[in-house]
């Protein structure tokens, strides 16, 4: 990996590491930096309250799934990326390079299904509605019209293979709309620089319940409960 690259870090973290900032391959500095700096005031991330219950987007989402997916997947990765947290912590502390850079796939997966998962739940309110303005504007230039943006998404989406996720993405090298797909709980942003507007959980424990192993059918329906609202405000966030 090449180490041309150099990300400043702080003083204090590098003195802990009693290593240089340009000793560490850039990646993983990025990684454990951001992680370390955006960790929540009393040092532990959270599972987030959900705006709605648990049976508010029936029939495309059972009460059921939701409740298995937020409490107990989510959940999961939650926990995970806290005791990875902890890990680095104290690699850090201890001058461990070798730990810092072993550390990365856990905290890029269960960081990632954490960023991912509280980015979904976002996406989705059972009042579903996409009005005039920007953000319909943006998918009429782009792609021709709402359907055609949801064909696109729907095909790209349900082809993942394996695990993984779908996006409606800003691209802000361009100023336009894209659509990604992500393997297992890989973040958009931090590996593609795109950002991330609206994003399709693929990993069968979305769906299993309500839809078997038929994801076509479950991605066809999560259309009629997305929050077009929070979506179009973050591609105006993401515009400034």
């Amino acid at each position: 990996m090449a180490l041309s690259k150099k990300i400043v870090i702080d003083s204090t973290l590098r003195a802990a590491a009693n290593v240089r900032s340009s000793n560490l391959p850039y990646d993983i500095l990025k990684a454990a930096s951001a992680r370390l700096s955006s960790a929540p005031s009393g040092g532990k991330h959270m599972l987030p309250d959900l705006p709605y219950d648990y049976a508010a987007l029936e029939p495309a989402i059972s009460a059921e799934t939701m409740t298995l997916h937020h409490s107990k997947h989510h959940n999961t990765y939650v926990t995970n990326l806290n005791v990875a947290l902890e890990k680095l912590d104290s690699a850090v502390s201890a001058g461990d390079v070798s730990a810092i850079i072993g550390l990365e796939g856990a905290l890029k997966f269960n960081g990632g299904g954490h960023l991912n998962h509280t980015l979904f739940w976002e996406n989705l309110s059972s009042d579903s509605e996409l009005k005039e303005g920007p953000l319909k504007a943006a998918i009429e230039e782009r792609f021709g019209g709402v359907d055609g943006m949801k064909s696109v998404v729907s095909a790209k989406t349900v082809a993942v293979q394996g695990s993984g996720w779908g996006w409606l993405a800003l691209d802000p090298t361009t100023g336009k709309l894209e659509v990604a797909t992500r393997a297992n709980q890989d973040p958009l942003q931090a590996t593609t620089g795109l950002i991330p507007l609206l994003g399709i959980d693929v990993w069968e424990h979305a769906y299993y319940v309500d839809y078997r192993n038929v994801r076509p059918d479950y991605v066809n329906a999560i259309w009629n409960v997305i929050n077009w609202d929070v979506v179009e405000q973050r591609l105006l966030g993401a515009q400034k």
